[in-house]
Protein backbone atom coordinates (compact mmCIF):
# COMPACT_ATOMS: atom_id res chain seq x y z
CA UNK A 1 0.00 0.00 0.00
CA UNK A 2 1.16 3.67 -0.89
CA UNK A 3 2.58 5.69 2.12
CA UNK A 4 0.28 9.24 1.98
CA UNK A 5 1.95 12.11 1.62
CA UNK A 6 1.72 14.99 4.28
CA UNK A 7 -0.84 17.04 2.44
CA UNK A 8 -2.57 13.70 2.24
CA UNK A 9 -2.68 12.90 5.67
CA UNK A 10 -3.46 16.54 6.43
CA UNK A 11 -6.72 15.89 3.94
CA UNK A 12 -8.05 12.72 5.12
CA UNK A 13 -7.24 14.26 9.22
CA UNK A 14 -10.23 16.91 8.28
CA UNK A 15 -12.48 14.52 7.66
CA UNK A 16 -14.63 13.07 10.93
CA UNK A 17 -14.54 9.27 10.93
CA UNK A 18 -17.60 7.70 10.12
CA UNK A 19 -19.62 11.25 10.37
CA UNK A 20 -22.21 11.44 7.47
CA UNK A 21 -21.82 15.24 5.50
CA UNK A 22 -25.11 17.23 4.35
CA UNK A 23 -24.39 18.53 0.94
CA UNK A 24 -23.15 21.62 2.00
CA UNK A 25 -20.91 20.60 4.40
CA UNK A 26 -19.10 18.06 1.58
CA UNK A 27 -18.98 20.49 -0.98
CA UNK A 28 -16.78 23.15 1.14
CA UNK A 29 -14.92 20.23 2.96
CA UNK A 30 -14.25 18.35 -0.50
CA UNK A 31 -13.05 22.16 -1.50
CA UNK A 32 -10.49 22.40 1.46
CA UNK A 33 -9.08 19.31 1.34
CA UNK A 34 -8.29 19.31 -2.76
CA UNK A 35 -4.16 20.51 -2.42
CA UNK A 36 -3.60 19.58 -6.19
CA UNK A 37 -1.69 22.59 -8.26
CA UNK A 38 -4.91 22.50 -11.05
CA UNK A 39 -7.99 22.99 -11.05
CA UNK A 40 -9.13 19.57 -9.68
CA UNK A 41 -12.86 18.34 -11.68
CA UNK A 42 -15.00 17.23 -8.67
CA UNK A 43 -16.95 13.89 -8.75
CA UNK A 44 -19.89 12.51 -7.51
CA UNK A 45 -20.45 8.54 -7.04
CA UNK A 46 -24.23 7.33 -5.93
CA UNK A 47 -24.66 3.83 -4.77
CA UNK A 48 -28.10 2.92 -6.14
CA UNK A 49 -30.18 0.20 -4.72
CA UNK A 50 -30.37 -1.20 -8.32
CA UNK A 51 -29.45 -4.08 -9.86
CA UNK A 52 -28.01 -2.99 -13.39
CA UNK A 53 -28.32 -6.40 -14.90
CA UNK A 54 -32.26 -6.15 -15.04
CA UNK A 55 -33.43 -3.30 -18.07
CA UNK A 56 -36.37 -2.96 -15.92
CA UNK A 57 -33.95 -1.48 -13.22
CA UNK A 58 -31.28 -0.04 -15.34
CA UNK A 59 -30.87 3.77 -14.88
CA UNK A 60 -29.80 6.43 -17.01
CA UNK A 61 -30.52 9.83 -17.88
CA UNK A 62 -29.59 13.24 -19.02
CA UNK A 63 -29.25 16.55 -16.71
CA UNK A 64 -27.98 20.20 -16.95
CA UNK A 65 -26.25 21.43 -14.37
CA UNK A 66 -27.22 24.74 -13.35
CA UNK A 67 -23.54 25.92 -12.98
CA UNK A 68 -22.26 24.12 -15.44
CA UNK A 69 -19.31 21.81 -15.72
CA UNK A 70 -16.24 24.01 -15.55
CA UNK A 71 -15.04 22.13 -18.57
CA UNK A 72 -14.92 23.65 -21.99
CA UNK A 73 -16.24 20.46 -23.91
CA UNK A 74 -15.52 19.99 -27.24
CA UNK A 75 -18.11 18.97 -29.67
CA UNK A 76 -18.22 17.31 -33.08
CA UNK A 77 -21.51 17.47 -35.40
CA UNK A 78 -22.38 15.07 -37.82
CA UNK A 79 -24.75 16.42 -39.78
CA UNK A 80 -25.63 17.43 -43.70
CA UNK A 81 -24.54 20.25 -45.04
CA UNK A 82 -27.81 22.14 -44.41
CA UNK A 83 -27.19 21.44 -41.19
CA UNK A 84 -23.88 22.52 -40.74
CA UNK A 85 -24.31 26.52 -40.01
CA UNK A 86 -27.09 25.61 -37.33
CA UNK A 87 -24.57 23.34 -35.57
CA UNK A 88 -21.74 26.61 -35.97
CA UNK A 89 -23.43 29.06 -34.96
CA UNK A 90 -24.46 27.22 -31.60
CA UNK A 91 -21.15 26.56 -30.76
CA UNK A 92 -19.74 22.99 -31.80
CA UNK A 93 -16.40 22.99 -32.51
CA UNK A 94 -16.05 20.41 -35.07
CA UNK A 95 -18.52 20.23 -38.00
CA UNK A 96 -18.93 18.25 -41.04
CA UNK A 97 -18.97 14.10 -42.02
CA UNK A 98 -17.68 12.05 -44.48
CA UNK A 99 -14.46 13.56 -43.63
CA UNK A 100 -14.87 13.06 -39.88
CA UNK A 101 -15.89 9.78 -40.19
CA UNK A 102 -12.77 9.03 -41.74
CA UNK A 103 -10.60 10.71 -39.31
CA UNK A 104 -12.29 8.44 -36.13
CA UNK A 105 -11.75 4.97 -38.47
CA UNK A 106 -8.25 6.45 -38.12
CA UNK A 107 -8.61 6.32 -34.67
CA UNK A 108 -9.15 9.85 -33.94
CA UNK A 109 -11.33 10.83 -30.86
CA UNK A 110 -10.40 13.94 -29.40
CA UNK A 111 -13.38 15.32 -28.63
CA UNK A 112 -15.83 15.07 -25.65
CA UNK A 113 -19.53 15.03 -27.17
CA UNK A 114 -20.63 13.67 -30.50
CA UNK A 115 -24.02 14.86 -32.01
CA UNK A 116 -25.69 13.99 -35.03
CA UNK A 117 -29.16 13.43 -37.01
CA UNK A 118 -31.14 10.42 -37.09
CA UNK A 119 -30.19 9.96 -40.64
CA UNK A 120 -26.96 9.71 -40.18
CA UNK A 121 -26.86 7.25 -37.66
CA UNK A 122 -26.50 4.38 -40.19
CA UNK A 123 -22.54 5.63 -40.98
CA UNK A 124 -21.60 5.83 -37.48
CA UNK A 125 -22.71 1.92 -36.99
CA UNK A 126 -19.95 0.49 -38.20
CA UNK A 127 -17.02 2.79 -35.90
CA UNK A 128 -19.08 1.00 -32.72
CA UNK A 129 -16.39 -0.54 -31.93
CA UNK A 130 -14.31 2.79 -31.84
CA UNK A 131 -16.71 5.26 -29.79
CA UNK A 132 -18.62 2.31 -27.72
CA UNK A 133 -15.95 2.51 -25.61
CA UNK A 134 -14.94 5.44 -25.07
CA UNK A 135 -18.12 6.72 -24.19
CA UNK A 136 -19.09 8.62 -27.65
CA UNK A 137 -21.69 6.65 -29.72
CA UNK A 138 -24.51 9.09 -30.16
CA UNK A 139 -27.61 8.49 -28.52
CA UNK A 140 -31.23 9.46 -29.06
CA UNK A 141 -31.79 8.74 -24.97
CA UNK A 142 -29.22 11.23 -24.06
CA UNK A 143 -30.40 13.88 -26.68
CA UNK A 144 -27.03 13.83 -28.56
CA UNK A 145 -29.37 12.35 -31.75
CA UNK A 146 -31.77 14.81 -32.86
CA UNK A 147 -33.46 16.71 -35.86
CA UNK A 148 -31.97 20.04 -33.25
CA UNK A 149 -28.85 20.48 -33.72
CA UNK A 150 -28.36 23.71 -32.75
CA UNK A 151 -30.63 23.21 -29.31
CA UNK A 152 -28.99 19.99 -28.45
CA UNK A 153 -24.63 21.61 -28.96
CA UNK A 154 -25.82 24.78 -27.13
CA UNK A 155 -27.15 22.26 -24.37
CA UNK A 156 -24.16 20.31 -23.76
CA UNK A 157 -22.13 23.93 -23.93
CA UNK A 158 -23.79 24.61 -21.32
CA UNK A 159 -23.38 22.23 -18.87
CA UNK A 160 -25.67 18.58 -20.20
CA UNK A 161 -24.28 15.88 -18.79
CA UNK A 162 -25.46 12.32 -19.50
CA UNK A 163 -24.97 9.52 -16.64
CA UNK A 164 -25.42 6.21 -16.42
CA UNK A 165 -25.78 3.38 -13.58
CA UNK A 166 -22.50 0.82 -13.77
CA UNK A 167 -22.33 -3.01 -13.48
CA UNK A 168 -22.19 -2.54 -10.02
CA UNK A 169 -24.46 -0.15 -9.20
CA UNK A 170 -22.86 3.48 -9.06
CA UNK A 171 -23.61 6.50 -11.04
CA UNK A 172 -19.80 8.64 -11.86
CA UNK A 173 -20.52 11.74 -12.50
CA UNK A 174 -18.17 14.74 -12.93
CA UNK A 175 -20.17 18.36 -11.17
CA UNK A 176 -17.99 20.93 -11.20
CA UNK A 177 -14.35 22.04 -10.69
CA UNK A 178 -12.54 23.13 -7.26
CA UNK A 179 -12.38 26.75 -8.11
CA UNK A 180 -16.41 26.29 -7.86
CA UNK A 181 -17.78 27.64 -4.80
CA UNK A 182 -19.31 25.61 -2.44
CA UNK A 183 -22.79 26.87 -3.38
CA UNK A 184 -22.64 25.80 -6.95
CA UNK A 185 -21.16 22.35 -6.44
CA UNK A 186 -23.83 21.69 -3.83
CA UNK A 187 -26.50 23.11 -6.50
CA UNK A 188 -24.83 21.09 -9.56
CA UNK A 189 -24.48 18.10 -7.20
CA UNK A 190 -28.31 18.95 -5.69
CA UNK A 191 -29.61 18.34 -9.67
CA UNK A 192 -28.04 15.36 -10.58
CA UNK A 193 -29.61 13.34 -7.41
CA UNK A 194 -32.52 14.98 -7.83
CA UNK A 195 -32.86 13.68 -11.50
CA UNK A 196 -31.73 9.85 -10.02
CA UNK A 197 -34.79 10.39 -7.70
CA UNK A 198 -36.73 11.05 -10.16
CA UNK A 199 -35.90 7.94 -12.18
CA UNK A 200 -36.11 5.55 -9.44
CA UNK A 201 -37.32 2.61 -11.43
CA UNK A 202 -40.53 0.45 -9.63
CA UNK A 203 -39.11 -2.32 -9.80
CA UNK A 204 -36.59 -1.16 -7.47
CA UNK A 205 -37.71 -2.70 -3.53
CA UNK A 206 -35.62 -1.34 -0.90
CA UNK A 207 -33.27 1.66 0.01
CA UNK A 208 -32.62 3.27 -2.72
CA UNK A 209 -29.91 5.77 -2.20
CA UNK A 210 -27.39 3.78 -0.41
CA UNK A 211 -24.88 6.24 -0.42
CA UNK A 212 -23.40 9.34 -1.95
CA UNK A 213 -20.11 10.46 -1.81
CA UNK A 214 -18.24 13.56 -3.25
CA UNK A 215 -14.52 14.03 -3.83
CA UNK A 216 -11.96 15.99 -6.24
CA UNK A 217 -9.49 14.35 -8.23
CA UNK A 218 -6.72 12.87 -5.64
CA UNK A 219 -8.77 13.58 -2.58
CA UNK A 220 -10.15 11.20 -0.11
CA UNK A 221 -13.84 11.21 -0.36
CA UNK A 222 -16.38 13.11 2.11
CA UNK A 223 -19.31 10.54 2.56
CA UNK A 224 -22.94 12.24 2.55
CA UNK A 225 -26.33 11.47 4.59
CA UNK A 226 -28.59 10.29 2.03
CA UNK A 227 -31.95 10.72 4.04
CA UNK A 228 -30.69 14.74 4.42
CA UNK A 229 -30.05 14.98 0.58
Amino acid sequence: MARLTKKQKEAHAKIEKNKLYSLQEASALVKEITNVKFDASIDIAVRLGVDPRKANQMVRGVVTLPHGTGKDVKVLALVTPDKEAEAKEAGADFVGLDDYLDKIKGGWTDVDVIITMPSVMGKLGPLGRVLGPRGLMPNPKTGTVTMEVGKAVSDVKAGKIDFKVDKTGIVHAAIGKASFSADKIAGNAKELIDTLVKLKPSAAKGVYMKSIYLSSTMSPSVQLDPKAV
